[in-house]
């Protein structure tokens, strides 16, 4: 009895209807090829068995299929966190591995070189809109992209996953006014991102519906609760009026400031001041009063991000497709008044 001949990269170029030299290309993820024809060719080697144990000289490469790469300008905070959970979870349900890669400004090592270099199925941006000619080169080398939670508008016609951002700035005035608020404060992000712009309107937009006349200032601060601090602090000296204060921050961490500012002119949470966040990281339950803030799915907007990608990579069309997926309020005791 013989055994059935063991398949070769020829019969696996054969099946996908390339070249011998493509089909290698494809199978070490190597080289600039189209989406669809590496896909075809990893398909091909999967239905034939074929491995290239034995038959590949150094060190041995994973290949297209096995690697997804989550790119971040960072990797500690909060959110961080969240979103290198999310898809580091459903990557490994899919059988993908996971590479962290920073997005660096230096041309010779950028995230593009890198990722084109060791074949990655696909890559997901964390708040990062790539420029075109990023785009093209991820192009030209069959690595699809999706973007999450992105600062300003998509390059081209890629993929993206974001949440209800001006929806939950508008329930967070609602909240603030169904609380008894009668002056508000809204601290928003500098720079002016996509998302907290969104945030920013929703919130005007319920004010202008539900409290036209109700005082209100507007500040911005860089996104983080130092400045927060500083920039709330002197919206409270501008504000004038009876009632209590409503303060709406664009992110946890400005919330965290507005707690702090709040201390630092006397005032009390909830029974003076009424603050609600965005974002519902881990540390907004932690906070002395806990704080009421709009959750934004972090954790399954980047699950959402690999599942694109891994369709993407079996070569299904992804283009333009859009994800939105909703806030929620989640009342702590940072707007419970009584």
């Amino acid at each position: 009895m013989t055994s059935s001949p063991r398949p070769t990269l020829a019969d696996v170029a054969a099946g996908a209807g390339v070249s011998a030299a493509t089909a290698s290309r494809a199978l070490r993820g190597r080289g600039e090829m189209r989406v669809d024809t590496r896909a075809r060719v990893l398909r091909s080697a999967a239905a034939l068995g074929y491995s290239a144990a034995g038959e590949v000289r150094g060190r041995p490469r994973g290949g297209t299929a096995l690697l997804i790469d989550l790119v971040l300008d960072f990797f500690d905070g909060p959110y961080a966190e969240e979103i290198i959970g999310g898809a580091r979870t459903t990557a490994a349900e899919l059988g993908f591995d996971l590479a962290l890669t920073a997005a660096r400004d230096d041309p010779a090592r950028s995230w593009t070189t890198r990722i084109r270099s060791r074949g990655s199925a696909g890559a997901v941006l964390g708040l990062i809109v790539p420029t075109q000619d990023q785009v093209d080169a991820m192009a030209r080398a069959g690595v699809p992209l999706v973007v999450v939670d992105p600062p300003g508008e998509s390059v081209g016609s890629l993929p993206s996953v974001r949440t209800t951002d001006s929806a939950g700035g508008d329930a967070a005035a609602r909240h603030l006014i169904a609380r008894g608020a009668r002056r508000f404060i809204l601290i928003d992000g500098s720079p002016p991102f996509r998302y907290g712009r969104a945030r920013a309107d929703g919130f005007l937009r319920a004010l202008a519906d539900r409290a036209r006349e109700a005082p209100w200032v507007h500040t911005r601060a860089a996104w983080n609760a130092r400045d927060a601090r500083a920039a709330c602090r002197a919206a409270f000296d501008e504000l004038g009026g009876e009632g209590p204060i409503g303060v709406f921050a664009c992110s946890d961490e400005m919330a965290i400031g507005a707690y702090a500012a709040a201390r630092d002119r006397g005032l009390r949470i909830p029974e003076d001041v009424l603050v609600v966040g965005f974002d519902d990281v881990r540390g907004a339950r932690w906070v002395q009063p806990p704080l009421t803030t709009i959750r934004q799915p972090i954790r399954e907007m980047a699950s959402a991000a690999v599942r694109i990608l891994a369709r993407a990579a079996s070569g299904e069309d992804t283009t333009d497709e859009a994800v939105v997926m909703p806030t929620e309020l989640v009342e702590r005791g940072s707007t419970r008044r009584g």
